[in-house]
């Protein structure tokens, strides 16, 4: 997916040895810690860099120099672009793992600190992938709230489907908090209601459910829908190949349960060469 190069000494005769530039670098302007296991950024958007919302870009820092020749390659991982396509700067929401080969590092960087960025970006879950419908479901598990973080400040969404739907399973209540937080902010986002229309926000649904901590609403989003229950609180119908489409952002175990059960409803699977009525993100791993 994308080309691992270590970075060579750019120096001449004439310029002496220098710290090692980070390869397609771009500065953090912003970092936010939201629990102990979860924090978002920002950094600088590179002038050429285009992509559809909900796409996905390689990212990282240098990794540890090699104890025998002391060099050292970029160490990188594929991330959601949480910020819509239009924004000036480019948003990440992240897990932190604390012996993690990236996370490990990346949970620490600072504004004005650089990281690396590698402008080809990829990935399923864009509107391009799905057939027309009434209705669509946005699936997330933890950190895979980051691509909907993007399709919910995309006009587009709001131009293809007259309800918005977004569930968020998280273990803790706290977890839920970024995702709870970008919602509420789209009502009194001035240029989003101006380009997109005024109210468009009174679209969405938003279901968040906490698995391990005590919250207004318990369990597995996938549980919930096998009862009905999800169906009842949100005041929708069953899902059905007719009105609805979706798209599935989390972990491994999630994506395939969630898979099954919206081919049992009957959905087909899409991709950007093929759209249908769903898509997983198969890069993401909570």
């Amino acid at each position: 997916m994308t080309e691992m190069r270590p970075v060579t000494d750019q120096a001449t005769d004439a310029t002496p040895v220098k710290t090692l530039a980070l390869p397609d670098a771009q500065t953090v302007t912003f970092v936010k810690h939201w629990t102990d296991r979860l924090f978002s950024f920002r950094v600088t958007r590179p002038a050429s860099l285009r992509f559809r919302s909900g796409e996905f870009v390689m990212i990282g820092l240098m990794g540890d120099p090699d104890p025998k020749t002391g060099k050292q390659k970029p160490l990188l991982r594929a991330y959601s672009i949480a910020s819509p396509s239009w924004d000036e700067e480019l948003e990440f929401y992240s897990i932190k793992v604390q012996d993690g080969p990236l996370t490990s590092k990346l949970q620490h960087i600072a504004v004005g600190d650089e990281i690396i960025l590698r402008p080809k970006p990829v990935g399923t879950l864009v509107h391009d992938a799905l057939l027309p419908g009434k209705r669509i479901w946005f699936f997330a598990t933890g950190t895979g709230f980051a691509p909907f973080a993007s399709l919910l400040r995309e006009p587009q969404t709001y131009e293809d489907y007259d309800e918005v739907i977004i569930t968020h399973t998280c273990r803790q209540v706290g977890e839920l908090t970024y995702g709870a937080e970008l919602i509420e902010s789209l009502k009194t986002d001035e240029m989003l209601n101006e380009l997109i229309g005024e109210g468009f926000w009174k679209k969405i649904k938003y279901y968040p459910t906490t698995t391990r901590e005590e919250s207004p609403k318990m369990g597995r989003i996938t549980d919930l829908m096998r009862s009905g229950e999800a169906f009842a609180d949100l005041g929708v119908p069953q899902i059905n190949p007719a009105d609805d489409r979706a798209m599935v952002c989390g972990n491994l175990a999630f994506n395939l349960e969630i898979k099954d059960m919206l081919e049992g409803y009957g959905l087909v699977e899409g991709a950007n060469s093929n759209p249908q009525h769903y898509v997983v993100e198969k890069a993401f791993l909570d």
